[in-house]
């Protein structure tokens, strides 16, 4: 069995997880406090970050090349469009969430609210989460936009992109920070990827000191 070494509310972590669901790939949740730079878990990643997984007897780090190497290993259901300009979409906005949103909204939301609770490294940044709170505003906007115009985020089939805006949407919806009345194409959207049995497990998640909201694993929210 594969074994995922995660935190709950990680977005990358979260992405791997759908990734491992959505391809039927049973696997061991190993919750890891990866900021107490325990010993054993810096022998896994010296990084000292999550997501690491053991897949085929390898440990790996970061979830862009696990997710890569789920998909090379264990191409159906595929996450990646075949054709090359259809890929380079999906990825390119895998790399959006990953990147832009990440360091615009979740870090300033969930790490404020959450992450510095749990590390005991003092209160929120009041700026940072107002900062957030704006910035998610012309992200769902800009979601919005491209489901106008397609079927899922990427094109006409669900991708991996779309497990990336899942991931960290999902955890910004655990702690009632996402306006899901701000556009009626991405709260359909997120309804749709919300009710497939990859996204039972994150719907599940409990974490101490931090109950979701009742609408959290409500499939009709």
């Amino acid at each position: 069995m594969a074994r995922l070494f995660h935190v709950a509310l990680s977005p990358f972590c979260r992405k791997v997880r759908l990734s491992l669901a959505e391809k039927k790939i049973e696997v061991e949740l190993v919750e890891e406090r990866y900021w107490e730079a325990d010993a054993d878990f810096l022998r896994r990643n010296p990084a000292g970050k999550v997501p690491v997984l053991r897949l085929d007897g390898i440990m790996m780090s970061e979830s862009g090349p696990i997710c890569e190497y789920i998909e090379e290993t264990r191409p159906e259901p595929s996450l990646l469009p075949r054709d090359p300009l259809q890929r380079l979409e999906a990825r390119r906005l895998v790399n959006w969430f990953d990147d832009k949103f990440h360091h615009e909204v979740t870090s300033k939301l969930l790490y404020e609210r959450v992450n510095k609770k749990m590390m005991k490294m003092g209160y929120p940044d009041s700026s940072n989460v107002k900062s957030g709170a704006k910035a998610i505003k012309y992200h769902l906007d800009y979601m919005g936009w491209l489901l106008d115009h397609r079927r899922w985020l990427a094109g006409d089939v669900m991708t991996l992109a779309d497990f990336a805006a899942a991931a960290h949407l999902s955890s910004l919806d655990y702690i009632s920070d996402v306006d899901w009345n701000r556009n009626s194409s991405v709260k359909d959207w997120y309804a749709k990827i919300k009710s497939r049995p990859a996204f039972r497990s994150i719907l599940a998640d409990q974490v101490p000191g931090f109950p979701p909201p009742l609408h959290y694993n409500n499939l009709d929210f």
